[in-house]
């Protein structure tokens, strides 16, 4: 790709600004011997880099990367620094048990504050606000969806969900939720910013270069073979397109769309301040944040997966799509109506088969691999990160105890059977919203499909 200004709003603004012209960083310039080779210079890897390199400073770090760093998920996604895990507290609690489920939440709790810490402390100006989520509940069935989402944070007493009045709300919502631990961010600063510093710490990133292949102390690349103790697969949504891990994860298309700026009395009206994030509880899902120059960036599913697990440049943007998204924001808000759309991007997101995002570390091999995090990867790379440094140097600590450690879900089906589930669970989503409009009911279409689409 020539012009990597093209991947996202994020980037465009990056480049428009002058802070990073997205230039390309030199390639493998052949075999070479290091003590860590990531796969992927996306949060997972970056974060990976650093905290490594935090515990040891003179260990030899390298990463891989096919185009530029942050040029996946990590540097496309809503911008959402959360608390959110792909399985809820309820479903951690059936898999490993009521303790286990609660220091996962915790953790990641923390894990939104991180984010901010090390960036602040590192210099990455990445306009981290912490305002919280806002979820509204616009009809009956989204209504009672808030209140078990109010007593589960309750029974669990960890989340600090709460419902807030004296606020000016979308068109009919019913009620509106605070969930405190999220923070807005612009994710292309985060993740390009992130890239500088580790450099700084002694990594090389390598740049347009493909990894081929693995095995336990090597990477074959399209620029020659590293040599490394240990290996870091790093590489989400993107990894389906790799024999070795082409079922592990299944690359799911989410797309965006970003309006011009718009005048403090619009956010005035209708009550989104900076920092905030927000979303509601319909059944496909919907994304957004007020950016640090007062747009809208909205986001959301409904784009098709494709036979294969099949990635591709044409597949980020779905013009049926960025209609549908921009016709749910000013469902939402209709004074936004006559605001220009000025970007449409998208990208895809890797989700496992039980929707359980994990790291894992071999000993034997050296090798590492962390994702799955189905959208939620913004802040979960900070602890995959972390993770992954305690593993690979040995380390014993609580975030080495946690659940998604060696968690291994299931390989996705092999097609048809992966191409006809993942998009009927879609269909049946949008036809679960269409339901509940007409019945005014919870959906019997969601729950008949909940298995499949991580209910």
């Amino acid at each position: 790709m020539s012009d990597y200004r093209d991947v996202s709003f994020w980037f465009d603004t990056l480049a428009a600004s002058g802070a990073d012209d997205l230039a390309a960083r030199p390639a493998l310039a052949g075999d070479c011997e290091v003590d860590v080779a990531i796969v992927g210079a996306g949060l997972t890897g970056l974060w990976s880099a650093y905290y490594l390199l935090k515990r040891n400073p003179e260990l030899r770090v390298i990463l891989l990367e096919k185009e530029i760093a942050g040029f996946g998920a990590s540097g496309r996604n809503g911008g959402w620094c959360s608390a959110l895990f792909p399985s809820s507290t309820a479903a951690l609690e059936r898999r490993h048990g009521l303790d286990a489920a609660l220091a996962m939440r915790r953790a990641m709790i923390d894990t939104v504050a991180e984010v901010g810490r090390a960036a602040a402390a590192e210099g990455i100006d990445c306009d981290f606000a912490r305002g919280g989520t806002l979820l509204f509940a616009r009809s009956k069935p989204q209504l009672a969806r808030a209140r078990r989402e109010i007593a589960e944070a309750k029974h669990y007493g960890v989340d600090q969900v709460q419902e807030v009045g004296e606020r000016s709300h979308p068109a009919g919502t019913l009620a509106t939720l605070l969930e405190p631990a999220c923070a807005r961010v612009h994710p292309g600063k985060l993740v390009r910013g992130l890239a500088r510093v580790v450099e700084r710490m002694g990594a090389t990133i390598a740049e347009h270069t493909e990894v081929l292949s693995w095995e336990a102390h090597a990477v074959a690349t399209s620029r020659g073979t590293v040599t490394a103790n240990s290996i870091v697969i790093a590489t989400e949504g993107f990894g389906a397109a790799v024999k070795q891990i082409h079922r592990r994860v299944l690359p799911l298309y989410s797309l965006m769309i970003a309006t011009e700026p718009l005048p403090e009395s619009f956010w005035d009206e209708v009550g989104i301040e900076h920092g905030h994030t927000f979303s509601d509880f319909r059944h496909l899902l919907i994304y957004g944040q007020r950016t640090a120059d007062n747009r809208f960036a909205f986001g959301g599913r409904g784009a098709r997966y494709h036979w294969g697990s099949a990635i591709h440049p044409g597949y980020d943007r779905a013009p049926r799509v960025f209609e549908h998204l921009r016709r749910a924001l000013i469902e939402l808000f209709p004074q936004v109506s006559t605001a220009a759309i000025t970007h449409r991007w998208g990208g895809p997101i890797g989700v496992p088969r039980d929707w359980h995002a994990a790291v894992d570390f071999d000993a034997a091999s050296g090798i590492a691999w962390a994702g799955g995090y189905v959208g939620d990867g913004l802040s979960t790379t900070n602890l995959a990160g972390r993770t992954i440094a305690d593993l690979v140097t040995g380390t014993e600590s609580e975030l080495t105890e946690l659940p998604w450690v060696n968690h291994r879900s299931r390989s996705w089906e092999p097609e048809p059977l992966r191409f006809i589930g993942a998009n009927l669970g879609l269909v049946a989503m949008d036809i679960a919203d269409l339901e509940e409009r007409v019945t005014r009911r919870p959906s019997l279409a969601a729950k008949v499909m909940a298995p499949l689409v991580g209910g």
